[in-house]
């Protein structure tokens, strides 16, 4: 089975540099107007694109991923919410396993469906242990998984979840508060999370800051992932900060 993206993420990991993500929901844009965000986040200094939704109500998906491929030169990664969302356009998917739920669809039942599908269609599959951290409000990936999210204020939970899907031979940790989340994971979350596991950690789900951001490096975050960000009046102009200060990290 090639590794050839999870090798290329381990390596720009190396020496203590970090990563940002930015994650396109076709439900928010066109083709082409996805396809002129990805190019403009690369721009910006993003590292590579996930897509994917919760509900992806849109027909377009598969259109949605091979528009992005032709606008970026950084890795197109699909976030899938279920195993409908695959497109053999795409570099790799994140196989997610929602660890912090006990709902078997997510933890290995859409994963089965998949499993043919994905490889039949040639991309590598990324194992990540999935952890949804309370945020405040019911997120979207919460209602429709029908699982409760960890704890905030309880971080060793987190970390035993984390360091299970460690010893399962997951490849990496993300730490998800939800779309538009009120709160983003705790830094003691991810401080508990990184004492464990020597995986790569991203975090998302709240961060609409540079200041945000950087609170999630220093408390040990590999990958910074946003993507409501993209609806603010200045979306890009965020973007670009927080790509400037996880560039800075590992210098």
């Amino acid at each position: 089975m090639k590794r050839e993206i999870l090798d290329s993420i381990l390596k720009k990991l190396s020496g203590g540099r970090r990563c940002y993500w930015v994650l396109l929901d076709p439900d928010d844009f066109t083709v082409e107007k996805g396809a002129e965000v990805a190019a403009e986040s690369q721009k910006c200094g993003a590292d590579a694109i996930l897509v994917g939704g919760s509900l992806l109500y849109s027909n377009h998906f598969d259109a949605f991923v091979s528009s992005l491929k032709k606008a970026v030169s950084i890795p197109v990664i699909l976030f899938p919410g279920d195993a409908t969302q695959l497109s053999s356009a795409a570099d790799a998917l994140l196989y997610l396993s929602l660890v912090s739920g006990r709902n078997p669809m997510n933890l290995i039942g859409e994963h089965v469906k998949a499993a043919p599908v994905i490889r039949e269609i040639g991309i590598e599959p990324v194992a990540t242990a999935y952890m949804l951290v309370e945020s405040g409000s019911v997120s979207s990936v919460e209602f429709i998984s029908n699982t409760r999210p960890l704890p905030r204020n309880k971080p060793a939970i987190a970390a035993a979840h984390a360091l299970a899907a460690q010893y399962m031979g997951m490849s990496l940790v993300y730490l998800e508060a939800g779309s538009g989340a009120v709160q983003s994971v705790p830094p003691e979350v991810i401080r508990a999370v990184r004492s464990q596991v020597e995986i790569p950690i991203i975090v998302g789900g709240g961060i609409r800051d540079a200041a945000t951001a950087k609170e999630k490096l220093e408390a040990g975050a590999d990958i910074i992932v946003t993507g409501n960000v993209l609806k603010n009046k200045d979306g890009i102009g965020i973007m670009r900060e927080i790509a400037a200060v996880v560039k800075s990290f590992g210098l």
